[in-house]
């Protein structure tokens, strides 16, 4: 999966955790992360988006 933080007027980068979206949620003004507890505020127009990311196809190389 992959996270994401939306606001009426910026949208983030998608991120491989959660934990790591709500860091950067601050930049786009999307919450706050109580540095002390880690707990992740969220303000209320903020939408989390998440989508599955499919695995990397393997590739093999002929010799």
């Amino acid at each position: 999966m992959e996270y994401r933080f939306i606001t009426p007027n910026k949208t983030g980068k998608w991120y491989p955790s959660l934990a790591l979206a709500q860091r950067h949620a601050c930049s786009i003004g999307a919450g706050y992360l109580n540095d002390g507890s880690g707990e992740f505020f969220q303000y209320c127009e903020t939408e989390l988006e998440m989508r599955e990311v499919e695995p990397a196809a393997e590739t093999s190389i002929a010799a």
